[in-house]
């Protein structure tokens, strides 16, 4: 038993993707939709991996995706066994009916590149490093390194820095 607790996970929710619930298949895993208190999911998944290694119950993963706020999604065997198992558990308000298909939540398990977003010309701040605190403005992005080359504004001579994408904030965007 894979008692996995995947948390934060990065990803954008495309558009018209929703979160119905399908029939359930019997004889394998299902994924079930936990409604939680916003800014708990964490906390909540915490409380149900205990349980479930405290209890054995036939729960194989836990996700709590950073775009989907007041929600959690968990792969288990038996719908019935898992509403025991979280009755009880503070922040948890129930479980959506029913339970989604792996083809619905599969944006939410393959991760945003880093580098997603930004684009030549925009000001960014160092968030980490030696240039900690430091606004630049982004010359050139490689996206198959996940790296930023930046100018910085306050550096006397102009010598280009290159960060990980990562290390970096959007403070103002380039207008076109």
């Amino acid at each position: 038993m894979a008692d996995t607790l995947k948390t934060a996970a990065k990803g954008i929710e495309p558009k018209g993707a929703s979160l119905e619930p399908e029939a359930p298949v019997d004889g394998k895993p299902q994924i079930i939709v936990v409604k939680t208190s916003i800014g708990h999911e964490k906390i909540v998944a915490e409380a149900i991996a205990g349980r479930v290694k405290r209890r054995g119950a036939k729960v194989y993963s836990i996700l709590s995706p950073a775009t989907l706020r007041g929600y959690l999604l968990v792969e288990s065997d038996d719908i019935d066994e898992f509403k025991n198992l979280i009755k009880g558990i503070p922040k948890v308000r129930g479980v959506v009916e029913g339970s989604t298909t792996m083809g619905q939540i599969s944006h939410f398990l393959t991760p945003k590149p880093l580098v997603a977003g930004i684009v030549e010309g925009d000001i960014v701040e160092l968030v980490s490093g030696p240039f900690k605190g430091e606004k630049a403005r982004v010359q050139q992005i490689d996206e198959a390194k996940e790296e930023i080359t930046v100018e910085l504004f306050e550096a006397l001579i102009s010598i280009p820095v290159t960060v990980k994408g990562d290390c970096v904030r959007v403070i103002e965007k380039e207008e076109k």
